[in-house]
C-alpha cells in the first residue's frame, strides 16, 4: 500500500490482519545470551488504543491531494478540553503500560543510582571570585556556589530547588559582571524557552527586586557593573496564541537597581522583523557587539557599537559585516583590534582579526583553516586557546598572539574536553573531560607552567575500564564514509558477542554528536546493552560541507547514513538480529520517525523524543520559522515536495509490520510543540502496521529538555530504557514476563 494513501485509510476501522500478529510475534528478538523473545502478552492490537477523532480534513497544495485528519490536535491543550482529555487518555494507557514491564523498576532504581554523585560545572571567574554550579548527587536542580580565590571556601549563591515544590523552576544560565559584585541569571519556568532575568548582590546573596520578562534565547552581557544587554520580543499582545510565530526580537540594555520599563532599547531592525538579535561586550569592555540572525543556520550579520565616551541613551550601530551570508562568532576584543572565527572562505573556519583604526585594510587571517573544523577559540592570557573536532573527538592546541601553533593538549582517550574559557590576561583556564563511561571532571590549568591540577573529580560507583569505547566508520548509500562510536561492555567486545543495541543519531543545524555521560545511558550499557553514536550528514562534525550533504533538498542523505550504520551494526555482530533499537531528540526525533517509515523491518523498536513530525505545517508554531534553512520552506514547490516524501506524520506505510514505538514529549514545549508527536502518534495507531505497541508519554511541567528536575529524568529514563530493552531482549535482574 502507498505512503500517499495511508492517511485515507485512518477512517476506516477494519481489524488488524492475522498474518500482521502472525509475522511480528514470529520475530525473534536474540542476543548473545540467546534470551526468549518478547512476550506476546505485551502486543497492543488498534483496539486497545484511546478513540481519536478522525476528521476528513484533506488539501491540495500544488496539486497533491493530502490528507490531514488529526489537525484537531493542534489545538491548545489548555483552552480545548477534547485535546487534554485525549492526552489524559493516552498517558493513562502508556502509564498503564510502562509501569507493568520488566525492569522498570531496576532501571529506575539503577538510574538514580548513578545520578548520585557530586558533580560540579566549569568555573567563570569574575574579579578575585570563582562562580560555578554543583549539584550535590539527587538535586533536582544544580545550585550556584561562589568561593573567593580558588581555593577559597566555598558558599551557596543561588538554589533553585527552593523556588518551587516540584523542581520545574530552574537556573538556566548565569553571568556575573566584571568585578564579581552582581550576578544577573535566568530563570526557566517548566521546561519553557521562554526567561526571566533576575540580578543577585553577590556578597550578599540577595536577590534585587527587579524582573525581566519575555527573553528567549539571549545573551548577558555586562557593560561594567553598571547593567547588562540581553534580547527579548515583544510582550505578547492580549488573548494572542502563545504557539504563535514571535517577530521584532530586539537587544536591551538594563541598569541595575530600575525596572524593565526603564530598559533602552539598542538595538533593532523593524525593516526586518524576522531577524534576531544577541549581544556580547568585548573583553576590554569598549564595543557591543551585536549578532543578527534570520534562521537556526549557522549565518549572521555584525554590527558594533562603541561603548566608550556614550553618551546618554544614544546607541550608535555601525556595520562591520552588514549581510546575512557567512559564520562569525567574535573570539576576543582589545582596543581597536577584535578576533572573530568565521567561515567565509574556510569551511572549516579560520581565525581571523581586524584592526578598527585602519578598518580598509580588512580582515587578516591569524590561524587558517587545517584538516579540522575549528570548532571553538578563546584568546586567554596572552595567547589563543583553540578547539577542534578531529573525527568528532575534541583536540585542543594553544597557540601565541599570532596563531603561531605551540602545544596540543593531551587528553586521555576517546572524549570530549569543553570550556577553556577566560579572558586576555588571566593566568589559567578551565576545561571539562567527559566521555560514554566517565562523569565530567573539570581540570585547571596554569598557563604560565602548562600544569593541569583537578578542581572536581566525580567519585564514580563504576570502573570505566569495564567499557571498550571505539570509533568505526562504515559505508553509506552513496558511498559515504560515516563515523560513528560504539560502546560496550570490554568483556562482550572481547568475545565478540552480539548485544541488543541502542543508536542515537541527530544530524542537522551544524550540531556536532561527540562523546559524553550520561546517567541513563549508561544504566543501558550496565545491563549489557551496547550503545552507538553515529555521526550522519546534516550535523557539524566537518564542518559547512558536511551539514549541507544533510540538510534541504539533501535531507534524505541523513536518512540514510542512520539506516547504513543499523546495517552495519547487525552486519559486523555487534547487534543482535532483531534487537536493534533507534533514538533521537528534536531533530533526532524527526530523524527516528522518518527512517522507521522507510525500514520498519530494520528496528526492534524506536524512541523519537520531541520530535518533527509534521514536516508540511512545523513553520507555522513558535520557533519553526527558523528552521527554513536547514529543511526547506513549505510554501515553496520544490523544498514541499522534498518534505513531503520524508514527513513521518504523511508516510506511515500500511501493511507493514512496524517496532514497537514509544512516543516522548512534554505538555510545555514551546520550541518543537507537541501537536507534531500528538498526530504522529494518532496516525501510528490508527494506521494497519501491526500489533506492537505505539505509545505517547507526555512529560508534564517540562519542555524541550533544558531544565528538566533530576527526578523526571530518572522516571523517563526508566520508561523509555523499559520499553526498549523489553522489545530488544535486553533482560535485567527482574524476571521476564
Amino acid at each position: 500500500m502507498g505512503a500517499i494513501a495511508v492517511l485515507s485509510l485512518l477512517l476506516a476501522a477494519t481489524p488488524l490482519r492475522a498474518e500482521n500478529d502472525a509475522e511480528i510475534r514470529a520475530a525473534s528478538v536474540s542476543s548473545g545470551s540467546a534470551s526468549p523473545a518478547p512476550s506476546t502478552r505485551m502486543i497492543l492490537p488498534r483496539s486497545a488504543y484511546p478513540i481519536t477523532r478522525s476528521e476528513g480534513l484533506v488539501e491540495q497544495p500544488f496539486g497533491e491531494r493530502v490528507a490531514d485528519p488529526f489537525r484537531w490536535l493542534e489545538a491548545d491543550p489548555g483552552k480545548d478540553a477534547d485535546v487534554a482529555k485525549w492526552i489524559t487518555r493516552q498517558n493513562a494507557l502508556s502509564a498503564d503500560y510502562l509501569g507493568n514491564l520488566p525492569g522498570r523498576d531496576h532501571f529506575a532504581a539503577r538510574i538514580r543510582s548513578l545520578f548520585d554523585y557530586e558533580r560540579y560545572g566549569l568555573p567563570r571567574k569574575a574579579g578575585s571570585r570563582y562562580f560555578y554550579l554543583r549539584n550535590a548527587g539527587l538535586q533536582n536542580q544544580s545550585a550556584l556556589w561562589v568561593r573567593k580565590g580558588v581555593n577559597g571556601e566555598q558558599r551557596m549563591l543561588v538554589d533553585p530547588n527552593t523556588w518551587s515544590a516540584d523542581g520545574s523552576l530552574a537556573l538556566a544560565q548565569w553571568e556575573p559582571s566584571p568585578s564579581g559584585r552582581f550576578l544577573a541569571l535566568a530563570e526557566q519556568e517548566a521546561g519553557s524557552d521562554w526567561r526571566t532575568l533576575r540580578v543577585v548582590e553577590v556578597a550578599s546573596g540577595k536577590m534585587l527586586d527587579e524582573r525581566l520578562s519575555w527573553a528567549n534565547d539571549t545573551e548577558i552581557a555586562w557593560i561594567g557593573d553598571e547593567g547588562f544587554l540581553y534580547s527579548r520580543f515583544p510582550e505578547p499582545k492580549a488573548g494572542e496564541d502563545p504557539r504563535a510565530p514571535r517577530f521584532n526580537k530586539a537587544v536591551w540594555y538594563h541598569r541595575v537597581g530600575t525596572g524593565q520599563s526603564e530598559d533602552q532599547q539598542v538595538f533593532a531592525t523593524p525593516d526586518h522583523p524576522e531577524w534576531s538579535h544577541k549581544a556580547q561586550v568585548s573583553s576590554d569592555g569598549r564595543w557591543a557587539v551585536i549578532v543578527s540572525e534570520v534562521s537556526t543556520d549557522k549565518r549572521n550579520a555584525v554590527h558594533l557599537i562603541q561603548l566608550e565616551g556614550r553618551r546618554g541613551g544614544v546607541w550608535k550601530a555601525m556595520p562591520l559585516v552588514p549581510e546575512i551570508t557567512d559564520h562569525w562568532r567574535m573570539v576576543a576584543g582589545i582596543g581597536n583590534k577584535l578576533w572573530f572565527l568565521t567561515d567565509l572562505g574556510a569551511p572549516e573556519f579560520h581565525l581571523v582579526s581586524i584592526d578598527l583604526a585602519r578598518p580598509k585594510a580588512g580582515w587578516k587571517v591569524v590561524v587558517p583553516q587545517r584538516g579540522n573544523k575549528l570548532e571553538g577559540a578563546r584568546m586567554i592570557g596572552d595567547r589563543f586557546l583553540l578547539s577542534y573536532l578531529q573525527d568528532g573527538q575534541s583536540v585542543a592546541v594553544m597557540t601565541d598572539s599570532r596563531g603561531r601553533p605551540g602545544k596540543a593538549i593531551t587528553l586521555n582517550g576517546i572524549g570530549t574536553a569543553s570550556g577553556f574559557g577566560g579572558r586576555p590576561g588571566d593566568p589559567e583556564t578551565f576545561y571539562q573531560f567527559s566521555s560514554f563511561a566517565t562523569p565530567p571532571a573539570i581540570y585547571r590549568m596554569d598557563l604560565r607552567t602548562g600544569a593541569v591540577t583537578p578542581f572536581a573529580e566525580p567519585k564514580m560507583t563504576f570502573d570505566p575500564a569495564d567499557f571498550e569505547v571505539e570509533q568505526r566508520r562504515f559505508t553509506s548509500k552513496d558511498g559515504t564514509q560515516v563515523p560513528m562510536y560504539v560502546v560496550r561492555k570490554r568483556s562482550a567486545a572481547k568475545a565478540g558477542t552480539a548485544l541488543p543495541t541502542l543508536l542515537y543519531g541527530y544530524g542537522g543545524f551544524d550540531i556536532s554528536l561527540t562523546p559524553g555521560y550520561s546517567p541513563v545511558r549508561m544504566a543501558w550499557l550496565e545491563a549489557g546493552g551496547a550503545f552507538a553514536l553515529a555521526n550522519i550528514r546534516g550535523g557539524g562534525e566537518f564542518g559547512r560541507n558536511w551539514h549541507k550533504a544533510g540538510s534541504g533538498e539533501n535531507k534524505q542523505n541523513s536518512f540514510d547514513d542512520f539506516i547504513a550504520a543499523g546495517e552495519y551494526l547487525i552486519r559486523e555482530g555487534i547487534a543482535a538480529q532483531g534487537a536493534l533499537a533507534i533514538q533521537g531528540a528534536s531533530n533526532g526525533g524527526l530523524l527516528v520517525g522518518a527512517v522507521v517509515n522507510q525500514r520498519p523491518d530494520l528496528f526492534a523498536a524506536a524512541n523519537p523524543d520531541v520530535g518533527v513530525m509534521d514536516m508540511l505545517r512545523f513553520d507555522r508554531f513558535t520557533s519553526g520559522r527558523f528552521w527554513v534553512d536547514d529543511y526547506g520552506r513549505p510554501d515553496r514547490e520544490a523544498d514541499w515536495r522534498t518534505l513531503r516524501a520524508y514527513s513521518p506524520y504523511h508516510n506511515i506505510v500500511g501493511g507493514k509490520s512496524y517496532p514497537a514505538i514509544l512516543v516522548t514529549t512534554a505538555d510545555n514545549d514551546d520550541r518543537v510543540v507537541p501537536a507534531h508527536s500528538f498526530k504522529y502518534v494518532a496516525a501510528l495507531q490508527a494506521a494497519q502496521i501491526g500489533d506492537r505497541p505505539h505509545l505517547l508519554r507526555v512529560e508534564t511541567r517540562a519542555g524541550h529538555g533544558a531544565g528538566k528536575p533530576v527526578d523526571k529524568v530518572i522516571s523517563s529514563g526508566a520508561d523509555v530504557l523499559s520499553f526498549l530493552a523489553y522489545w530488544t531482549g535486553l533482560h535485567t535482574e527482574a524476571d521476564a514476563l
